[in-house]
């Protein structure tokens, strides 16, 4: 049963089986006879250190300057503010689930934190979300299980099937070694089964199941996917036993203390995120998508070389192949393509695997330069180092971009990993010979300036794809806004994919459309 805990004079909001009091600046959440937690408006210093900690699992994989926005509006300061905690708690109340979105102070500054000062980090997955979470959502259907789970990755990995933590855990869902293993993953040389989105979810499910046949409590499920089932264990018998994620709250590992909070608050962020102005950046990535099972060993640059793909396309579809290359040894394996591309790879599939097949599997064997691999970065020809000091605002992507440079190279040249930088470090770059005193007035411009010299770059390029458009009397034409992107567009028009605009106007990257352009969409009825 609830009671109210009187402190001083105070407005109670009552929100399923909690009690959210403000007293001045303290919030205090009861539970029939227990205190939960109390602390001031600000975060304390321990959730400061779990903001930092989860917050860094943000720049794993893409980074700000990855994602298209030049098509999401400008927000007035009036609109990017803070809620009154009433409109939280109503939100939150209204997402139907078996899992308890309940609101306490460190959801609030998950929340905020997702919703003011991550924003354009949110507007990547929210792109991203449109590939991953079909897809999510249904292994987990296949399995009875909450679909409020498929949130988790986006506090795991940032929806980044590349997400490599110092632990060893991988992909979307963050698998380990042996827990992979353990759910039937492959891992050797060329696979990493962790990395692929189809098969490391259907073990994540799998994995979220047993545990809920352990605990019989969805927060704690979660609370021990994170730090694993012995510290949730060793937690509960602290606690006296009691099997309550609040009540076991201060036993459990400080990471998970904060992660919890945080998936409450993703589910909660991409919930309600047109709400607070939060739109889908465009992620590149197909719509629908198909895959064939590969017989024979099989390079990427074979696909990309006879199908006119680009060799990242099929990597951010296929991240789980280490080196570009598909073997094949005792079973065959999946290579995922989009829609349109399948029926093209059928009807060429002999020719595809006979091109250049003595350069990359001579005498029938794989053979792998590490030189030749995205992985591996070198100094290029002719180049000379200069030195960049990382100021506040800084990302490993905006640098990049700055220099005009590849963010995987920069990252190996420093040793960075998970695009981890911090104020004032240095950064060792390499640019073409001559122009190095032109890349050092970098490290004296302003963070306006640097983000300037690229807009007006991206203008031109724009500009020039928007002129290739011809005219056409049979067909229907839009004109690009502001806000709009190929997916939004699409919508517009019965049977119009992403895939076809681009077709029609030989646009090969996503994001290179501008307001004003005319894009060619259907022919006339």
């Amino acid at each position: 049963m609830m009671r109210k805990f009187l402190i001083a004079v105070f407005i109670f909001v009552e929100v399923g089986s909690f009690a959210v009091g403000r007293v001045d600046t303290h919030f205090i959440y009861i539970e029939k006879d227990t205190l939960i937690l109390d602390g001031k408006i600000d975060p304390p210093p321990v959730l400061i250190g779990n903001l930092d900690s989860l917050l860094n699992q943000w720049y794993v994989g893409k980074t700000a300057t990855d994602l298209v926005l030049d098509s999401v509006p400008a927000l007035t300061d009036s609109v990017l503010k803070k809620l009154p905690d009433s409109v939280y708690i109503k939100r939150l109340s209204e997402i139907t689930s078996p899992i308890p979105f309940v609101f306490n102070i460190k959801v609030r500054s998950y929340i905020q934190l997702y919703t003011l000062r991550r924003r354009a980090q949110v507007q990547g997955m929210l792109g991203l979300s449109e590939y991953y979470f079909p897809m999510f959502e249904a292994e987990l259907d296949a399995r009875n299980m909450p679909l409020e789970l498929k949130y988790l990755p986006v506090i795991e990995s940032a929806l980044n099937p590349r997400a490599f933590s110092r632990a060893g855990a991988s992909g979307l869902w963050q698998f380990m070694y042996y827990t992979g293993k353990m759910y039937g993953l492959e891992i050797n040389s060329f696979i990493d089964e962790r990395k692929d989105p189809a098969k490391s979810t259907a073990s994540a499910v799998h994995f979220l199941q047993d545990l809920h046949k352990i605990y019989d409590d969805w927060l704690l499920v979660i609370a021990a996917y994170n730090c694993g089932p012995g510290n949730v264990n060793k937690a509960i018998r602290r606690a006296g036993g009691k099997r309550d994620f609040w009540k076991i709250y201060y036993y459990l590992p400080r990471e998970t203390r904060g992660y919890v909070p945080a998936f409450i608050a993703a589910a909660y962020t991409m919930t309600y995120a047109n709400e607070h102005h939060l739109y889908a950046a465009p992620s590149g990535l197909p719509v629908t998508t198909d895959t064939i099972m590969i017989t024979k060993p099989l390079h990427f640059n074979q696909v990309a070389e006879m199908m006119n793909i680009k060799i990242d396309y099929l990597r951010d579809l296929n991240p789980q192949y280490r080196r570009d290359v598909i073997p094949v040894g005792k079973k065959a394996h999946p290579l995922r393509l989009g829609f349109d591309y399948v029926t093209d790879f059928v009807s060429s599939e002999d020719a595809i695997y006979n091109y250049n097949k003595t350069k990359y599997f001579p005498n029938g064997k794989i053979i792998v330069s590490p030189s030749k691999t995205h992985y591996a970065a070198v100094v290029p020809k002719g180049s000379v180092k200069v030195h960049y000091t990382v100021k506040e605002g800084d990302a490993i992507g905006l640098i990049a971009e700055w220099f005009h440079v590849r963010t995987s190279d920069l990252r190996y040249w420093n040793n960075i990993h998970r695009n981890l930088i911090r104020v004032e470090q240095k950064l060792v770059v390499y640019v073409p010979k001559g122009k190095e005193s032109k890349f050092k007035k970098i490290n004296s411009m302003t963070f306006a300036q640097k983000q300037a010299s690229i807009g007006k770059t991206v203008t031109a390029k724009k500009t020039e794809v928007a002129a290739k458009v011809p005219e056409d009397n049979a067909y229907i034409y839009y004109t690009v806004r502001r806000g709009d992107n190929l997916w939004t567009i699409a919508r517009k028009f019965n049977g119009v994919t992403n895939e076809s605009i681009m077709k029609l106007n030989n646009i090969e990257d996503v994001k290179k459309i501008s307001p004003g352009q005319r894009l060619k969409i259907k022919k006339k009825s």
